[in-house]
C-alpha cells in the first residue's frame, strides 16, 4: 500500500521481497513437516532430505521474485523518472519494518549461536548442515540490509527531489537479493547432492570409535546427512574376541554407545574387516 501511494521503486521492491519471504517461510514449514514422515520400504532412510529440496526452491524464489524483479523495477524507474509522493509515509513504514526485521534477525542469530561454537558466521554458513537455518539467516540478513538500502534511497530522493536515488536503491536491493540467493543455493545444493557431517564432528566420531577397547582401528568412516539425521557406515578392524557371539555383542555395544554420543546418528552400519 505504501509503495502504491508513494510510487517508490525501492518500496515496491521491498514489498515484493517481503511478500516472497512470507511465502518462503510457509514453504520451509511444509518442508519441515514432510521431512518428518516415517521411513517406508521405498524410502528406507526416511524423508529428511526433503527439507533440502524446499530450501532450494526458496533460494530460487528469492533470486527471481525478489532479486530479478527489484533490478527490473529499478531499471524501469531509471527511464520513467517518476516523482516520489508522501516520502514520510515511506520512511515510517521502512523504519518500522527495520525494527521488526532486526528483532527477527536477533532470533535467527540466537539459534545460530547455539550451534556454531567458536566458528565465525561465514565459517558456520559454509560448514553447517542445517539448511532451514541457512535459509532463514540468509533471508533475514538480506531483508534487513535491503530495508536499510530502501530507507537511504527514499531519504535521499526526498531530500534532493531526484528519483534517481530511489531507482538506484531498487537496483541495489535486487543485486543484494541475487547475491544472497546464490550463496544460499550453493550451500543447499551441496546438501542435496549429499554431504557428510562437518569435519569437526567427523574427527570426534573417529576419535570416539578408536578409543573403544573393542576397536583396533577404524578403516573407513562414511557419513551422510538426511536432514537433521545422519547415516553412519563404519568399517573397522576389531581386536581379538573369543567367538562370533562375543564379536557381535561388541559391535552392538559400539553402535549403542555411538548413537548415545552422537544422537543425530539414526542409522549405524558397522562392518568388521581386516583391511580397507
Amino acid at each position: 500500500v505504501a509503495a502504491a501511494i508513494t510510487g517508490s521503486g525501492s518500496m515496491l521492491a521491498e514489498a515484493v521481497h517481503s511478500t516472497a519471504d512470507c511465502g518462503n517461510q510457509l514453504l520451509l514449514l511444509l518442508g519441515l513437516k514432510r521431512s518428518r514422515r516415517p521411513p517406508n520400504l521405498d524410502y528406507p532412510l526416511g524423508f529428511g532430505k526433503e527439507i533440502y529440496f524446499w530450501s532450494f526452491v526458496v533460494a530460487l524464489l528469492l533470486f527471481t521474485a525478489g532479486g530479478l524483479f527489484s533490478i527490473y523495477e529499478g531499471a524501469h524507474k531509471l527511464t520513467t523518472h517518476e516523482a516520489l509522493s508522501a516520502p514520510i509515509l515511506a520512511l515510517a513504514v521502512l523504519g518500522f519494518s527495520i525494527v521488526m526485521e532486526a528483532v527477527s534477525m536477533a532470533g535467527a542469530l540466537r539459534e545460530v549461536n547455539k550451534i556454531r561454537g567458536e566458528q565465525g558466521l561465514w565459517e558456520w554458513f559454509r560448514a553447517t548442515r542445517n539448511s532451514e537455518l541457512v535459509v532463514v539467516f540468509g533471508e533475514d540478513l538480506a531483508a534487513l540490509v535491503g530495508l536499510a538500502f530502501a530507507f537511504v534511497a527514499v531519504l535521499a530522493t526526498a531530500v534532493t527531489g531526484d528519483p534517481l536515488y530511489d531507482a538506484l536503491g531498487s537496483i541495489a536491493i535486487g543485486v543484494l537479493l541475487v547475491a544472497v540467493a546464490a550463496a544460499v543455493a550453493v550451500e543447499v545444493k551441496a546438501l542435496l547432492v549429499g554431504q557428510g557431517v562437518e569435519p569437526a564432528v567427523r574427527r570426534e566420531m573417529l576419535a570416539f570409535l578408536e578409543a573403544d577397547p573393542s576397536v583396533e582401528r577404524v578403516l573407513q568412516l562414511l557419513t551422510l546427512h538426511m536432514g537433521p539425521d545422519v547415516m553412519v557406515a563404519v568399517k573397522a578392524r576389531m581386536r581379538e574376541h573369543p567367538g562370533q557371539a562375543a564379536l557381535i555383542d561388541a559391535i552392538n555395544r559400539v553402535e549403542v554407545a555411538c548413537n548415545s554420543r552422537f544422537p543425530q546418528a539414526q542409522w549405524i552400519f558397522f562392518e568388521p574387516d581386516v583391511r580397507d
